[in-house]
């Protein structure tokens, strides 16, 4: 369904993505961040619903349609690291740390901080090109708000 879109995001030369296919390819990520420590439960899937609304101004159906398709395209997309990369080189870095804020915000969502969400976000961090002191400064934002 996706093999399009993932074609002309993982291409040799990616152009930069128009916002529409630039905010599946972050939903699809933060559903991957979500899964990563085995489990998508209720509390992660309203975090990713909520930051959808809020980030995109979209509205409770068309949120809802974004994660659908997100965990669809989260399914069929390439390793986490030529999916990071392919989002690194299509995406502004602005959108790119906003997208390490809304990670940690759903890997927070349950309470706690877990190990593998962890990696997984340093990980992704790195391949977005988002600094250390960015992606700790974000996570700082998310467990203070």
């Amino acid at each position: 369904m996706f093999a399009d879109f993932l074609k002309k995001l993982t291409d040799s030369t990616p152009e930069t993505l128009p916002q529409e296919d630039a905010r599946l390819a972050l939903t699809a990520l933060l559903v991957r961040i979500a899964r990563s420590d085995g489990h998508f439960d209720t509390e992660e899937r309203q975090r990713i619903l909520a930051i959808a609304r809020t980030r995109y101004q979209l509205s409770e159906g068309d949120a809802a349609a974004l994660l659908e398709q997100a965990e669809q395209l989260e399914g069929e997309a390439p390793d986490t690291v030529r999916f990071t990369r392919a989002i690194k080189d299509a995406v502004a870095y602005d959108d790119r740390l906003r997208v390490i804020e809304a990670l940690w915000q759903v890997a927070l969502a349950d309470g706690e901080r877990d190990a593998s969400e962890d990696a997984i976000i340093r990980m992704a961090s790195n391949f977005l090109g988002v600094t250390d002191v960015d992606s700790a400064l974000a996570r700082q934002r998310q467990e203070e708000g």
